[in-house]
């Protein structure tokens, strides 16, 4: 699995940088259900980062249900993205309903989930 170093002139903390780069791919499919990570310790090696770095990137993924730790085996990519998840979709229905009664546009709103992102 190959994984793109946070961007250290980006504001956003490398543990998120990492974090957000495995949720999309997961998302996306790019990493399939089931596709182990690699170690901690082997991936802040291969990034330059501290383990703490890579471990708090794990810890909130799997809070999120992004992924899964079975001990010894390791971390895999769970068998279902937050994407297509009830709690999911009844956030971008109270974000839609929030944008509407604001008078926003869809392509307004769009813009600033983005920003937001």
């Amino acid at each position: 699995m190959q994984v793109s170093p946070p961007d250290p002139d980006d504001a956003t903390p490398p543990f998120e940088q990492l974090r957000a780069q495995i949720a999309s791919r997961a998302a996306s499919g790019d990493l399939p259900a089931g596709t182990k990570l690699p170690t901690v310790r082997g991936l802040a090696t291969e990034l330059g980062l501290a383990a703490n770095t890579v471990a708090r990137a794990y810890k909130e993924l799997e809070a999120d249900g992004v992924v899964v730790t079975e001990g010894r085996r390791g971390t895999f990519v769970a068998s279902s993205s937050g994407a297509g998840t009830p709690a999911a979709e009844a956030a971008a229905r109270e974000y839609a309903a929030a944008a509407r009664r604001l008078g926003l546009t869809r392509e307004d709103a769009q813009r600033l989930l983005d920003r937001a992102w």
